[in-house]
């Protein structure tokens, strides 16, 4: 007698397989549950499965993936349209944000991307968001130098004073 020998994705699929060889030696459904830990509705779902698909019932459904929704061409274009600047797309200051991407997405091509989505997308391409290159002409040195020397000492003896 060979023994195949079976190949499993998961630990999920080696316990559906086991329930149904218990189910093929005449154990009821409740021992079954009872024997992997497992409620018997889901037993249930998996003798079901076996009925509706058969012998192979217990193997994992593979899980498709959607088609990218931009074209080849649409994503090698954002870059370019990132280039001109957040500022250019009517957000304030010139930090581009996964959130402000998909919004330039949905903009140019009519396709909506969840800023995780973008994330990804853009890192496929290669491209990081950045900080402007230039800082903002808004922005008051002397200010900020004054608040580093006088502000900044003293808001930092009050905290290690806390801690």
């Amino acid at each position: 007698m060979s023994h195949k020998r079976i190949k499993f994705k998961d630990w999920r699929e080696a316990r559906r397989k086991r329930a149904f060889d218990l189910h093929e030696q005449g154990w009821t459904g409740r021992a079954i549950a009872q024997a992997l830990g497992v409620s018997e509705a889901a037993v249930s779902r998996w003798l079901a499965a076996k009925e509706h698909i058969g012998r192979d019932g217990w193997r994992a459904k593979t899980r498709g993936h959607k088609a990218a929704r931009l074209t080849d061409k649409q994503r090698r274009l954002i870059p370019d349209l990132l280039s001109h600047g957040a500022e250019a797309y009517g957000f304030r200051g010139g930090l581009w944000t996964c959130a402000r991407v998909a919004e330039v997405i949905r903009e140019e091509f009519h396709i909506s991307y969840h800023k995780a989505s973008v994330s990804r997308l853009l890192k496929a391409l290669k491209w990081t968001p950045q900080l402007p290159a230039e800082r903002d002409e808004r922005r008051d040195e002397k200010a900020i130098s004054c608040w580093r020397i006088e502000v900044w000492p003293e808001l930092k003896k009050r905290h290690d004073k806390t801690i």
